[in-house]
């Protein structure tokens, strides 16, 4: 075997299992056409594009194009709240989509339903399956996660759609590519990582494998923050101001005999930051009560803890949505808000902060943080996002003694945006190559002829 040849043996290509599309809805803009089409192609893929980049509108396309190929039906999963949603965005872009609850109530065409709801339907029955806010694949022990991927193994096309996918951890890339049926996550591992022996159980991507593990998802995945990173104008993808404002509420905690002056603890462990949480519930609550007086319009009230959103819905009056409430109740809530029927929303980032568009609400206040900067973003985003014309504006409660946990988000918000800086030039080269049929090619130089250097240069 040559050199040349034992190179190319190394690389790790995969078959696409894809079709070619028909022709693609003209209500797509034109790098939305190109990231269907390379899915539609693909037949197994990821969409990691932000939130407001019209996700939802793709999907639709992807599941259409695979009925209209297979004459089957496509299931769609989405959180709650986002199918009554999804079903609204296919009328405007001439899709049906049909909520059901259960497989007696599936039609031949595109059915969506919750995640909660999939074991009353029957895999074989669809000839595709698309994973609405796929980021619940991230969660390597959810119990969810298995049985997706164990439900679907063998269902013929998938598309798998998400703003976060792997916020801050890029082994969570492996739980998609284990859905897509590329590579195991433990195959993912052993080929691309290793491991870094101390108690933190972190895997750590071997240098020499950096690029070669970016290609390697580029081949089933695309990311797109907005058009430009497809070589299109960002007009009408603009966002508006983000205003953040923390604001730090004093700790009880943390006076030490014999210091001259107050030097606030600093809590590290899970069960420190929770205790500096329950301390200064009632403080923080009172903060974001006061601030929502000061502006009549919608606010959001995000909270990590039960009794937080307890407390709060007394002293504000707004509209608790609890994780124990009745599905219904959850999604006439939901629903309720973005039709504006009430003015202040409580909730946990956990519950609502996925697959909304509340682009008519601009005011948000975190009463509390968890360590996820998904959970955080991607409430953000809820109302930051393509379309909002106003300023958004994001308060941020802790007490002194969670700087920890504000440090934390900090740093998984880098790791987020420099994974996404590496894919964004491979997706960018997948589309021109694949799509537009615009890559350069290049021969190998054979020089023939021995140079002869002239010789009033040689002198």
């Amino acid at each position: 075997m040559k050199y040349k040849e034992f190179l190319e043996s190394k690389r790790f290509a995969i078959t696409p299992s894809g079709f070619e599309p028909t022709e693609i809805n003209s209500n797509l803009f034109n790098w939305q056409k190109d990231v269907v089409t390379l899915a539609v192609k693909k037949g197994r893929y990821c969409l990691f594009t932000d939130t407001g980049t019209g996700k939802s509108a793709m999907q639709l396309e992807f599941s259409q194009q695979v009925v209209n190929h297979t004459g089957k039906p496509v299931l769609i999963l989405a959180p709650l709240a986002v199918t009554n949603q999804t079903k609204k965005e296919g009328i405007k872009f001439g899709y049906e989509v049909n909520v059901c609850r259960t497989q007696e109530d599936v039609i031949q065409g595109i059915n969506i339903t919750n995640y909660d709801m999939l074991e009353h339907f029957n895999p074989a029955v669809f000839a595709g399956i698309v994973l609405d806010e796929s980021g619940i694949l991230k969660h390597f022990n959810s119990k969810t996660r298995e049985l997706i991927i164990t439900t679907f193994r063998d269902t013929p096309y998938k598309l798998a759609c998400s703003a976060t996918p792997a916020p801050n951890d890029y082994v969570e890339l492996g739980n998609h590519s284990e859905f897509m049926g590329v590579m195991s996550r433990t195959e993912m591992l052993s080929t691309f990582f290793y491991h870094d022996g101390g108690e933190t159980a972190k895997w750590i991507l071997k240098g020499h494998a950096e690029d070669k593990f970016w290609e390697w998802i580029s081949q089933w995945a695309i990311v797109v923050r907005k058009p430009s990173d497809l070589g299109y104008e960002n007009i009408g993808y603009d966002l508006p101001p983000l205003n953040i404002e923390e604001i730090i509420v004093e700790s009880e905690n943390g006076e030490i005999d014999g210091q001259l002056m107050f030097v606030p603890a600093i809590a590290s462990t899970l069960t420190e930051r929770r205790t500096a949480r329950r301390d200064s519930k009632e403080d923080r609550c009172q903060m974001a009560v006061d601030l929502i007086k000061k502006d009549p319009g919608q606010w959001l009230l995000w909270c990590d803890l039960n009794t937080e959103s307890e407390m709060l819905t007394k002293m504000s009056g707004g509209t608790e949505v609890k994780g124990s409430d009745d599905r219904d109740y959850k999604r006439d809530c939901l629903i309720g808000f973005a039709e504006e029927k009430f003015r202040i929303m409580i909730s946990k980032p956990s519950i609502a902060g996925f697959g909304m568009n509340w682009q008519q609400c601009n005011n948000m206040v975190f009463v509390g943080l968890s360590d996820s900067y998904e959970m955080m973003y991607q409430a953000i985003r809820r109302c930051w996002r393509f379309g909002q014309i106003q300023p958004v504006n994001v308060y941020i409660i802790t007490s002194e003694a969670e700087g920890a946990v504000r440090e934390n988000i900090k740093r998984k918000e880098q790791q987020s945006i420099e994974m996404f800086e590496k894919l964004a030039g491979f997706s960018r080269a997948s589309i021109e190559r694949e799509v537009r049929k615009t890559y350069r090619e290049t021969e190998e130089y054979n020089p023939q002829i021995e140079m002869e250097i002239p010789i009033w240069l040689a002198a």
